[in-house]
Formats: structure tokens, C-alpha cells, sequence
């Protein structure tokens, strides 16, 4: 799993977090990223993914306008700034390296790389 995320935490209602998925041992220069979510008993959910050149990104609609994807390839991380957090957005996320950008799971043997998660958790 040499995807690392961090940046999770808990958060109000309105709240804002970044998130980070740096590559550990390897170069995200040729990899798409896509950043799943999944809460207990769910399936994962894309939520945004980004070209491997960043000129590419795609967000879920739950999402939409409230998080924003990058990637600064000089430092093999890519982020994503959630903003305007709700309840509905507690989840464990996580990032996968993929072939494109794309944000349906074909599950968890279809990508080369994963992190363990980081936890968020948005409550009052």
C-alpha cells in the first residue's frame, strides 16, 4: 500500500479539511488518482479523481462545488480541499492510483496502488 493519506480529522458542520496522498517509494508522475469514500457496510464511493497531468478532474455530484482536487507531481502528492462539510461526508477516505480518471470502483484488485484511509468525521 505505498499510498500514504493524512490530513483527516474531526470537524463542525461548515468546516474545512485538506487532504493529502503522497506516493511512498514510487513516482505519481504516470498515474491518474482517484479519491474514494466509504462509510460502514457501503460500498466505496468515488468522489473526485484527477489526470495524471492534472488537466483532468471529475467530482461526484454529492461533492461538487464544496471539494477541489490537485496534484503537485514535484512532491508525488495530490490533494483534495474539502470544503463546506457536512455530516453526510464522515467516512474513511482513501486514494487509489489508476489508469484514467475515472470515479466508478471497479474494485479493489483494479488499481495498482491504495492507502490505508484517513478518517473524517464531521459532527457538532
Amino acid at each position: 500500500l505505498p499510498l500514504v493519506e493524512s490530513g483527516g480529522g474531526l470537524v463542525q458542520p461548515g468546516g474545512s479539511l485538506r487532504l493529502s496522498c503522497a506516493a511512498s517509494g514510487f513516482s505519481l508522475d504516470p498515474h491518474a488518482i482517484v479519491w474514494f469514500r466509504q462509510v460502514p457496510d457501503e460500498e466505496r464511493e468515488g468522489i473526485s479523481c484527477i489526470s495524471s497531468s492534472g488537466g483532468r478532474t471529475n467530482y461526484a455530484d454529492s461533492v461538487k462545488g464544496r471539494f477541489t482536487i490537485s496534484r503537485d507531481n514535484a512532491k508525488d502528492t495530490v490533494y483534495l480541499q474539502k470544503d463546506n462539510l457536512n455530516p453526510e461526508d464522515t467516512a474513511v477516505y482513501y486514494c487509489a492510483a489508476d489508469d484514467g480518471c475515472e470515479l466508478r470502483f471497479k474494485g479493489p484488485q483494479a488499481y495498482e496502488h491504495w492507502g490505508r484511509g484517513t478518517q473524517v468525521t464531521v459532527t457538532s
